[in-house]
């Protein structure tokens, strides 16, 4: 006859209230309470990117430096680069970030703040297409209620009529009774959770999607500066706690509402005077409540923060196991996990003694309550004004209606609570992406296959609110269909940079980048980025089979086996490939042992050979290969650029000497521009570089 939800405790109510209030506080304690994440160190939303019409305003959010570069822990190991990101963009994914030295336990958060009623707002739109599907389970516990109060009722009357008289025959008809408004409220109680459930996890179903899909649209910079691990948690436990303030809080308060007006209501009905004496009661246990909102709010924030931290640091060291174990980290990463786990017992010890200390108060003011109830109802019986039957019925009313009114304070410590999730929640969702679509009358229409002229005019670029100086600055070339342009120069000079401004991962604060004389930020970028393949510095690989990692570089139609197989062998990896005891069927990952990083290389190849796109940036190829890997690699590189417009952005001047040009950066400047020989008879800073490359591993 009770609503609950015994599955996950999401505090949709009981009909009689009496685990309401308390569900609802080891929900806070335990399973809400420890699926937290960080934010101490998370960005405010990026500005948003800058158009002819409206130039870039003041960004808000800083990346690491003009041009991510790798660092020690970037090199290469036989299937993988220990600490490589497989959702990096052209720059390599931050890990293993640390707390810095001397953070207090308690930092504050850093997010903007929202109180319940805007947090409320903001995620209500997203139960739309489920709104009657609530009302029907609101409805359901309502009756569920109601059938409660009826059966309190014929509870009285069996011990006026048939327990007190000692009647058998005046048992059996209110005994019916009370049977079939038992086996009603159960109807409905099942009923009423399996919709619960089902309406709840398609609100997490859809709240997760929008968050995850916002996600994707974000630039380069802002997973550079927030943790993956905390990431994560936002996308799974920050997401249950919205759900416990807008699906199951919201029901629950509806639930608790009419519980107490039922309850209510039949006490006034049996005894009204002294019904009208145990309502004073209610007001304390909203103050009590109140006392304790401030303070539990602070410490959610702190346990979700700390809950994060942890979190990304498990990750992280996963990530970079290889780095651990070879530079004899162990202890450090225990100890940096020490550090976070110690701040996320004080915060979780610290929610748990306020959620229990809540809990005792309302149990004692509850007690005393019942407790004058039946010393009243004693002193009414002795003067012939009640009924045994009718005390008991009464006690029972007010029994149930105190935990309704209880669940009611104790909503407000959850949606209290549930605002830390929506901060973290906000930050993602209001962060602006650096590029979007243009309008619909700045779209320039475009064919499905570009030829590939790429022209870039006084381009000057600086990353969002970074300390450094451009990244680019009043820099020109042009590209024409089918070359061969290599582009190098000295570590942070702008060479990646120049591949995330192609692929509009940003727009350029001054000049144009053209696409076959289009202005990239007038195509719709699905086509732009349609017409370009990025091989970038780290391999990136799915957690799939070899034959999905191949296949997943064309979009539309999906390939077939034989095409995905003639890409192998233009790639030079169908022999390995089928050397393999599952051959294409073979499961590889990130950080997969079964492939070297030369073959993960060639998978990464015959990706870009499906995709048979008009523009090839290869950067980094050879990175982290030895000299018979990247030897063994070029003649598929050649082959994969051959009849495309390709931009190899490289320190391995090896792969220059065929160009048709070279560009030299410097300090993002284009320093020089010219062949091979040509550079090398100027004496310039390529001849250098390229000196300094052959002489040995100085380079």
């Amino acid at each position: 006859m009770h609503l609950r939800n015994s599955r996950r405790a999401r505090g949709l109510r009981t009909t009689d209230g009496r685990e309401a209030g308390t569900a609802q506080g080891r929900e806070t304690t335990t399973s809400r309470g420890r699926r937290t994440r960080t934010a101490t160190f998370a960005d405010p939303p990026p500005a948003p990117a800058p158009t002819a019409e409206h130039p870039r305003p003041t960004p808000q959010s800083a990346p690491p430096g003009p041009e991510p570069g790798p660092g020690p822990d970037s090199a290469q190991a036989p299937g993988q680069a220990p600490g490589q990101a497989p959702d990096a963009g052209p720059g390599p994914q931050r890990t293993g970030t640390e707390l810095p030295a001397g953070l207090p336990t308690d930092a504050p958060i850093l997010t903007r703040h929202v109180g319940p009623v805007e947090a409320f707002r903001r995620f209500w739109p997203l139960t739309r297409g489920d709104r009657h599907w609530m009302l029907l389970v609101g409805l359901s516990a309502i009756l569920a209620a109601l059938a409660e109060t009826v059966t309190i009722l014929i509870f009285a009357q069996l011990t006026d009529q048939a327990l007190a008289k000692g009647s058998v025959s005046a048992f059996w008809h209110p005994a019916g009774i009370w049977l079939a408004v038992a086996v009603f409220g159960a109807v409905l109680g099942y009923l009423g959770n399996s919709l619960a459930a089902w309406t709840a996890e398609r609100f997490l179903l859809r709240l997760r999607a929008r968050v995850f899909t916002h996600l994707q649209k974000l630039p380069p910079h802002f997973f550079q500066r927030n943790r993956r691990g905390d990431l994560v948690e936002r996308l799974t436990g920050d997401v249950d706690a919205i759900e416990s303030l807008v699906v199951s809080g919201l029901v629950g308060a509806c639930t608790a509402v009419f519980s107490t007006l039922f309850y209510a209501a039949a006490a006034l009905l049996l005894r009204w005077e002294l019904a009208l004496a145990t309502f004073v009661a209610a007001p304390i246990f909203f103050a009590t409540t109140r006392r304790f909102t401030s303070r539990l709010r602070e410490v959610s924030r702190r346990l979700r923060a700390a809950d994060g931290a942890l979190t990304s640091v498990v990750e992280e060291t996963l990530v970079n196991v290889v780095l651990t174990q070879a530079y004899n980290r162990q202890r450090d990463e225990e100890r940096r996990l020490g550090r976070e786990a110690l701040r996320w017992l004080r915060a979780s010890v610290a929610s748990a003694r306020l959620n229990a200390l809540y809990e005792q108060l309302t149990e004692i003011l509850e007690t005393l309550c019942v407790l004058a109830i039946i010393g009243l109802g004693a002193w009414e019986i002795s003067a012939g004004r009640m009924t045994l039957g009718q005390l008991l019925a009464f006690a029972a009313f007010i029994g149930y209606l105190y935990p309704p009114i209880r669940s009611l304070g104790k909503l407000g410590l959850t949606a209290t609570a549930a605002t830390a999730a929506a901060d973290r929640l906000l930050e993602i969702l209001d962060a602006r992406p650096a590029v979007t679509d243009p309008a619909p009358a700045r779209t320039i229409p475009f064919p499905q296959r570009a030829h590939g002229e790429l022209t870039a005019h006084d381009v000057t670029f600086h990353y969002p609110n970074s300390p450094h100086h451009n990244a680019l600055e009043s820099f020109s070339f042009t590209a024409h269909p089918g070359q061969f342009l290599v582009v190098t120069g000295p570590s942070g000079a702008g060479k990646s940079t120049l591949a995330a401004l192609l692929l509009r991962f940003y727009d350029p604060d001054a000049g144009t980048i053209r696409l076959d004389g289009i202005p990239v930020d007038r195509l719709p970028l699905a086509d732009l980025r349609r017409n370009i393949t990025l091989l970038p510095q780290e391999t990136l690989v799915l957690h799939d089979t070899i034959e999905r990692n191949i296949a997943c570089g064309r979009e539309i139609p999906d390939p077939t086996h034989q095409e995905v197989v003639d890409a192998a062998r233009a790639a030079d990896a169908h022999a390995f490939v089928t050397a393999l005891p599952d051959g294409y069927a073979t499961v590889i990952a990130p950080a997969t042992a079964a492939l070297s990083g030369g073959q993960l290389q060639r998978i990464a190849i015959a990706r870009a050979m499906l995709r048979d796109a008009p523009v090839l940036i290869l950067d980094e190829p050879t990175t982290g290969l030895d000299t018979l890997a990247a030897q063994r690699i070029l003649a598929p590189l050649h082959r994969l650029a051959a009849g495309r417009t390709t931009l190899v952005i490289t320190h391995d001047l090896d792969l220059a000497a065929t160009a048709d040009r070279i560009l030299v950066l410097d300090d993002g400047h284009l320093a020089e521009s010219g062949t091979h020989a040509a550079l090398l008879l100027r004496g310039g800073l390529y001849a250098e570089l390229f000196a300094g490359a052959k002489s040995g591993p100085g380079r």
